[in-house]
């Protein structure tokens, strides 16, 4: 036999086989479902038999029907469940939006307050700044007062107010107003400041004892002399503290004389200022600065001691305006804890 007719037997038996398996799947699969059909046309009677004499209730049932029961109630059953599920996830989500509404209300009435206290700040704020502006002799044209009534008396009339403007937003927007309002007065303010700061740099404002330390042990005006014992015009302020604490100009300067008198100032120094004003420092243990120096306020001169006639370390600080002499406490610049005892005297 050749082999091409060895292949086609070959072929064919093997389509044969494959029949064969195909015809006996499908005998399979079709009593399966005969058998199936013949089991879902069984018929079952369901009888409901009462306690009394009335007439026994009952109906036939097939398997079909009670398979399409059995999945209608299952179908019911998950649907009940997954609803359930889902309305008690909506209940949580519920109580806790419900809470975070409650809290969100607390902070609003917490933000109420601050708003009124804030608005309340504000009036005097701007009854304070007016008063100020007044006092300096500043054009207080940049802020108006209200002229509905008072200054920010729309605060006070919220019902006049845009339809749908909540009263916090009415009155964050008028103190916003107020602000802006304020600025121009401000930046007057600041400017007189600014030029007041210039002058007072050029006056003999600044305490002479750098980081203001020391206390005043004698004043200007008349005192006893603790050498002499005799009544005299003590001209200048004497202010005590440890020896060696540096000594600063009083303002923007010429030194002018720089001399050493044992018997008097000891080693002292004249700085001639602006508009006819001199400072002397006197008792100073060193000196730093010369005869023609410039020098700035708050520049040290000199260190504090007790040279001359003196009972302790000490700075004599004298203020002349033109040939008088005036008190220093006039235009000293102190912010002092307490006021100082004499206790010793040139």
């Amino acid at each position: 036999m050749s082999p091409l007719n060895h292949y086609k037997k070959f072929e064919n038996q093997v389509v044969d086989d494959l029949g064969k398996q195909a015809r006996t799947f499908g005998n399979v699969v079709s009593g399966f479902f005969r058998r199936m059909m013949v089991l879902g046309r069984q018929r079952f009677t369901v009888m409901f038999i009462p306690h009394s004499e009335k007439k026994i209730f009952n109906f036939r049932i097939s398997v079909f029907s009670l398979i399409f029961i059995g999945i209608l109630l299952a179908g019911v059953l998950f649907t009940f469940f997954l609803f359930s599920t889902n309305f008690s996830g909506m209940s949580r989500l519920l109580a806790d939006r419900s809470k975070n509404l409650n809290q969100t209300e607390a902070s609003l009435e917490v933000l109420r307050d601050q708003v009124n206290d804030l608005n309340k700040v504000s009036r005097v704020f701007e009854t304070t700044l007016n008063k100020t502006m007044g006092t300096l002799g500043l054009d207080n044209s940049s802020n108006p007062s209200n002229p509905a009534g008072g200054d920010l008396a729309s605060l006070n009339k919220i019902s006049e107010q845009s339809q749908g403007m909540l009263q916090e937003q009415s009155q964050l927007q008028n103190l916003t107003d107020l602000m802006n309002r304020s600025v121009g007065s401000l930046e007057k303010i600041t400017s007189l400041f600014e030029s007041h700061s210039k002058l007072l740099v050029e006056l003999p404002t600044m305490w002479p004892v750098q980081g203001g330390v020391g206390r005043v042990t004698t004043y200007f005006g008349p005192a006893i002399h603790p050498f002499t014992h005799q009544m005299y015009l003590h001209m200048g302020v004497d202010i005590a503290y440890r020896p060696g604490v540096p000594i600063v100009a009083a303002a923007d300067g010429k030194v002018v004389e720089k001399r050493y008198e044992a018997l008097g100032f000891g080693n002292y120094v004249v700085i001639r200022h602006r508009y006819g004003f001199y400072t002397k420092y006197a008792h100073m243990e060193q000196v730093y600065v010369h005869e023609g120096d410039e020098v700035k306020q708050g520049q040290m001169i000199g260190r504090m001691g007790s040279t001359g006639l003196s009972t302790g370390p000490h700075l004599h600080f004298e203020i002349r305006l033109g040939s008088e002499v005036v008190d220093p406490m006039r235009y000293l610049d102190i912010n002092r804890e307490s006021q100082a005892i004499p206790v010793s005297q040139d």
